[in-house]
């Protein structure tokens, strides 16, 4: 029972210094995830805590709702028109990106052959969430977002498979590469159908039940289960929770109401987001900084061949690959992008803590490991943004930064006219002034309503993009109300699911508007 009590007083007091890092990092424009790494090297460093960090921990606690919240999320349209770059830097890429740091590290820092290669397989894997997160607030292209975190999806899987395919080989002394490739397949595609089925499934029962308790629950089940069902099976629980969130978020969800996609959207962002900061602030405590210090040699061989390899993928892999036809072109500045913010994180630290303790050298590999994941996360991680804004990427239409501008004004003008009507009424104004002040403020407030007007109506989709958002708002006020007045009594549940009901409609047919009415996006370049 103390035991329990003191994991559950870490785990609380975990989640209160990542709340507080979230806060911090809204002022000093730090990535929050980056952020998370630096807590977690002083927690280390000054031994305020201690918690033992597990592959375990990682592997089957953290690594399922993070997949299953991104893959949740992923539109099939949208993976459909990423899927042969984000396939061919997920499968192709990783099995050539361990080689190459196999055999620069083998060379660099004197490794057999063998064990490089579980090295370069446990660190090729990307884990993006910090350049995702800031993609989300810079507004970079969709497309690219998609590329980025389509390729984490399915890399964690294939880095996973060659990983261990790799300690087989280095333990058996031995390796066949029609029996290496036979059994990725089996592990891969298999993993794949499990997620599929188990996927199918629940997407079946949630189309058919509009609760999003229960609707909660099936998901949760299916995130967690179809990773332990593949292990169980010998097969990839990564790949087996990718297809799960794929099938389920872009099938199951068809049958949502508008407010129970919110609200399950909603859940999977929050243990998402729980997980996320967790596995970075372990990732931080887990580091010793002295051993990194000590070994900073073979650590710099590991990074070098770690942004070797990248450069190799990204730029050769896909330049060869577009040169072979029916390929979607990816543009330059964005594989400038995918090279510097292919991040490693927890599927890395992961492995590197699986590693058994008869394999030669296992301490140095999970200091190399640790290494590369330090130097990813607070070097890339923090001029991400830098290299997004000198490529362009960031830019947005010259309508949306006006409409925004005058919003601010507006939105300000009103906040200053509230004031001094305050200060006019408690009689600390006087009439001649707050005559000429409010006639000052009215005339502002009509020139920015006539430019906004004008803006409008040179750009006839912002206004639609206004009024359908302000009529959702509304009518989540009064679906809101209709909480309230539940809770008090004044409606029956009857009456409660019927007008919900009604409400609900009214924004699935605003969502129907606004697809039909979203203008084309130009080809992004």
């Amino acid at each position: 029972m103390e035991k329990f009590l003191a994991i559950e007083t870490v785990v609380i007091i975990l989640l209160f210094v990542a709340a507080i890092v979230a806060i911090a990092v809204r002022r000093i424009r730090l990535p929050y995830t980056v952020a998370l790494v630096l807590v977690g090297l002083f927690i280390s460093l000054e031994h305020i805590l201690v918690f033992e960090v597990t592959p375990e921990l990682i592997l089957a606690l953290f690594l399922p709702p993070l997949i299953f919240e991104a893959a949740f999320h992923l539109e099939f349209s949208s993976l459909r028109d990423n899927l042969l770059p984000i396939l061919v830097l997920a499968v192709p890429g990783v099995m050539l990106s361990a080689l190459i740091i196999a055999g620069i590290v083998s060379v660099g820092v004197g490794l057999s052959l063998g064990v490089a290669v579980v090295f370069g397989a446990l660190i090729s894997a990307t884990d993006p969430v910090a350049v995702v997160a800031l993609f989300r607030t810079l507004g970079v292209p969709r497309r690219l977002a998609v590329a980025v975190e389509g390729e984490s999806l399915f890399n964690d899987g294939t880095a996973i498979v060659i990983f261990h395919l790799a300690l087989i080989a280095v333990a058996t002394g031995s390796f066949s590469v029609v029996e290496g490739v036979a059994d990725f397949l089996l592990v891969s595609l298999g993993g794949l159908g499990v997620g599929m089925a188990l996927g199918w499934v629940a997407a079946y029962l949630i189309a058919h039940i509009d609760d999003y308790f229960i609707e909660i629950t099936l998901t949760t089940v299916l995130a967690f289960g179809a990773y332990l069902m593949a292990e169980q099976l010998h097969l990839s629980g990564v790949l087996a929770v990718v297809a799960a969130g794929l099938i389920s978020g872009n099938i199951g969800s068809r049958g949502m109401s508008p407010t129970t996609k919110t609200v399950l959207f909603s859940f999977w962002e929050y243990l998402a987001f729980v997980s996320n900061s967790l596995v970075f602030l372990l990732i931080g405590m887990g580091i010793d900084l002295n051993q990194v210090i000590t070994h900073i040699g073979p650590i710099a061989v590991a990074v070098a061949a770690v942004l070797v390899s990248r450069a190799i993928v990204v730029y050769g892999l896909l330049w060869l690959a577009d040169r072979l036809g029916r390929f979607v072109h990816v543009p330059l500045s964005w594989r400038h992008t995918l090279f510097w913010g292919g991040l490693r994180g927890a599927i890395g630290l992961a492995l590197a803590l699986s590693l058994p303790a008869g394999l030669p050298q296992r301490d140095l590999l999970r200091l190399m490991a640790f290494g590369v994941v330090l130097f990813t996360l607070l070097a890339q991680g923090t001029t991400i943004s830098f290299l997004l804004n000198w490529l362009g990427l960031t830019r947005r239409p010259p309508q949306i930064v006006a409409r925004e501008r005058h919003l601010g004004r507006l939105y300000a003008a009103q906040a200053g006219l509230r004031h001094l009507k305050e200060l006019h009424r408690d009689g600390l104004l006087g009439e001649d002034v707050w005559a000429a002040l409010r006639e000052e403020y009215a005339q502002a407030s009509d020139q920015l309503t006539s430019e906004m007007v004008q803006l409008f109506a040179q750009h006839a989709d912002l206004e639609r993009e206004v009024l359908l958002r302000t009529r959702r708002e509304a009518l989540r006020a009064e679906r809101g109300a209709l909480g309230d007045a539940l809770r008090q009594s004044l409606i029956s549940e009857e009456v409660f699911q019927e007008l919900t009901t009604e409400i609900d409609r009214r924004m699935e047919a605003l969502d129907i508007i606004g697809e039909a009415t979203m203008p084309s996006r130009p080809a992004e370049t």
